[in-house]
């Protein structure tokens, strides 16, 4: 049986750790340098994006993210940065699901998938950096 994307993500969906813009928001205030990857194409980022977000888009994230420059600059090995958490921005809250589960199967223990992605965000008011 043939199944749709909105049906495959509300059955991954409980698989993966999700955290509402609030509580991340609240998570920004008490480490403004928290592993937050914005996985979003560059061209949707016009629309602004999150202050320190790592953007490294869905399409390259599993081959790129040991060895993107600002995630080198703070983590010496994927180990290293496999223990830190690490929370996951799309424009909606659906693909960062779809790579949440990627990282845990490559190891990554503490990944969280926004809820509502950027779009929440926006919508709840927070601060919002030029595109």
């Amino acid at each position: 049986m043939a199944i749709n994307g909105r049906t495959l993500v509300e059955q991954l969906r409980p698989q993966v750790s999700e955290m509402s813009v609030h509580q991340l928001h609240e998570k920004i205030q008490q480490d403004p340098k928290l592993v937050l990857i914005d996985i979003r194409e560059v061209s949707e980022t016009s629309l602004g994006s999150i202050n320190n977000a790592t953007l490294i888009p869905r399409g390259i994230l599993e081959m790129t993210i040991d060895n993107h420059p600002s995630i080198q600059q703070r983590f010496a090995n994927i180990e290293l940065l496999a223990e830190q958490p690490i929370y996951l921005l799309c424009r909606s809250g659906v693909r960062s699901v779809f790579f949440a589960l990627s990282l845990q199967q490559m190891g990554f223990a503490k990944v969280y998938s926004i809820e509502g992605g950027f779009l929440a965000w926006q919508a709840a008011g927070y601060k919002v950096c030029e595109g």
